[in-house]
């Protein structure tokens, strides 16, 4: 595949939608992502914020399933790479429909840990898959629901691994690929955060906890309207 060329929203982003309070922090290592979706979840609840935390793969029952098929090496039995992207847009279809939906509904702010994004730049760009076929699957998982913002924690790959290797969490399956393919995922989020800034922000997750969750908190203020 050539490089993608990020030029226009996907075509969900042209679709009318409810507006989905949604803060989806990516990097390539859930650990330190983890840590600061928990942090803004009570930061928010603190001013009154009624919040709903959650992740992709494994928000909902089915979801849980899918990612531990997702995750979990298994060497003997490797995934092809268009069946893992189709179990992605079947982990978020679901999740839409019997999360994201719902609470919406009842007016809360969603805090995802990974959505479309994510896809775009792991199977896009890291396993290097068809870009319109991904927008198409996104497109029918998500009927249209985008997020209002997008937190991107930019970590050097190196660091980021050996920050994990640093845990007591085994890396996963795809935390496991290649350097190569985690500097082409790096690039992926590079290139979305360029072509769409008014929505996607990039920070540096190199800096400490406590720097990168205020830095959060000032983004969610401005962006979100929060007082």
């Amino acid at each position: 595949m050539t490089k993608r060329q990020v030029t226009e929203e996907p075509d969900e982003a042209k679709v009318s939608r409810p507006v989905l309070k949604t803060s989806g922090i990516g990097d390539n290592f859930a650990e330190f992502n983890t840590s600061q979706m928990q942090l803004c979840q009570a930061w928010l609840e603190n001013m009154g914020i009624s919040v709903f935390l959650t992740r992709e793969p494994g928000g909902t029952e089915l979801g849980l399933d899918l990612r531990r098929l997702l995750l979990e090496k298994a060497d003997n039995k490797p995934i092809a790479e268009v069946t893992e992207l189709l179990l992605y847009a079947a982990d978020r279809a679901q999740h839409v429909e019997q999360e994201l939906k719902p609470y919406l509904a009842q007016g809360k702010y969603i805090l995802c840990d990974r959505y479309v994004e994510s896809t775009i730049a792991y199977q896009g760009y890291g396993r290097r898959l068809n870009m319109s076929l991904i927008d198409q699957l996104n497109y029918i998982a998500t009927g249209g629901l985008q997020s209002d913002l997008t937190i991107w924690l930019d970590v050097d790959v190196e660091v980021g691994l050996a920050r994990k290797r640093g845990t007591e969490a085994a890396l996963d399956r795809i935390e496991q690929e290649t350097i190569a393919f985690h500097q082409r995922v790096q690039q992926g989020y590079a290139d979305l955060a360029a072509a769409f800034p008014e929505r996607i922000i990039r920070i540096d997750g190199s800096l400490s906890q406590e720097i990168v969750h205020q830095t959060i908190q000032g983004i969610l203020r401005d962006r979100l309207l929060l007082g």
